[in-house]
Order: C-alpha cells, then structure tokens, then sequence
C-alpha cells in the first residue's frame, strides 16, 4: 500500500462539512483527555490494536491530534495524524453502521485543517487502502517508491 500527498495550501474550505454533519446529528471534535480510554476500547474493538496504539501516541500532545465523531454522546469515527510520524494523516475509521454520511470525509478535513494550522504545508497520508478517495476528496497524489511505506519498516507488508 503506497503513500499519498495531499497539499493542505488548497483544501476545500471545512465550515461546510462540519456543518452538514451537525444537521445530521453528527459533531466532529477533539477528544478531550478523559476520553482517552473510551476512545481507545473503541478503536481496539472496531478495528485493531494497531491502530489503537496509533491513536494512544497522538494524547502525547495538547490538544491531542485526533478528532471523533459523534452522534448522541456514542463515538462513531476518529481520525488521527502525527500518530506514527510527524506529518502523517492516520488512521481513520468509521463505524460500520454510520458509513456512507460523510462522516469520513469530515473527520479527513478536520485533521487535515488542523494539520494546516500547525504549519504543515503537505500531508502524508501512510499505506492508503481507498487511493480514489482520497484523490477525489482531497486531490491527493500517489508517493512514487512508497509502497513499502514508513510501516513497513522496509520489508514487505507480508513479512
């Protein structure tokens, strides 16, 4: 699975996509420090202990660099980004019943801004699973020669 470059310079503006989550029940935040075990139990039973441990890292700063999703005070997506390396986008993952809303996409844009604000001119988006996506969403670009990525630790993904 191969790296993509995303300029944050020219990102679609994120007031409107928060905003069209918000009419749909859904707020897209930071999560605050008490949170933190929640969160994790959340991604270890969603998806997998990598990507908790991914997640765990970003609470290392304040705010932390992850966002959720929310709907009716039940976590239903996270994001995170300087997790794994500096000026890394991941992971992110959305709940299999809330998928298909934008939700995804809204969590993508909040790191992604949040990632701008900080001073980052580019993002890394690390061993892309949806390169589609991610090209339409945010005209995002594949990294030539990555497809060993920084997870690999330059070995093979079946290693």
């Amino acid at each position: 699975m191969p790296d993509m470059l995303v300029k944050l310079y020219n990102l679609p503006p994120l007031f409107p996509i928060l905003e069209k989550n918000h009419h749909i029940g859904i707020q897209i935040r930071r999560p605050n420090s008490w949170e933190k075990a929640t969160l994790l139990k959340w991604v270890k039973t969603n998806f997998n202990d990598r990507w908790a441990y991914e997640c765990e890292a970003t609470f290392i700063t304040l705010p932390p660099s992850s966002f959720i999703a929310e709907k009716n005070n039940d976590i239903i997506g996270f994001a995170s980004y300087d997790g794994t390396a500096k000026n890394f986008f991941g992971p992110t993952g959305v709940s299999e019943k809330a998928r298909g809303q934008g939700i995804g996409t809204a969590l993508l844009m909040a790191c992604l801004h949040a990632m701008k604000e900080a001073g980052y001119g580019y993002a890394i988006i690390g061993g892309v699973g949806p390169a589609s996506f991610y090209a339409k969403t945010v005209g995002a670009t594949l990294i030539e020669g990555s497809n060993l990525s920084i997870y690999f630790n330059n070995r093979e993904p079946s290693q």
